[in-house]
């Protein structure tokens, strides 16, 4: 690779997201990405009091979000209490 490639590799590494730019670049609901960040679930930065996500944290999200074929997580199971005291 070249020079001007080398740094400009350099560049996007540093380069931060927004929870828009990162949930249309994941594919995935912003809600969901804001969720998981406001609850530390999933790797994010805070700058002062707004959230970005770096390509290292987009990587880290995809890479442990991926399960094997034919896994499922378990169901909570929940009882309804409607009508009930």
């Amino acid at each position: 690779m070249t020079a001007v490639g080398d740094n400009r590799e350099r560049a996007d590494a540093r380069l931060l997201y927004t929870p828009a730019q990162a949930a249309e670049k994941l594919t995935i609901p912003e809600s969901w990405l804001r969720k998981k960040a406001g609850r530390r679930l999933i790797p994010c930065t805070f700058l002062g009091k707004h959230l970005r996500f770096s390509e290292a944290d987009l990587r880290h999200i995809v890479d442990h979000g991926s399960r094997p074929a034919g896994s499922r997580r378990p169901r909570s199971r929940r009882r309804r209490q409607l009508g009930r005291r």
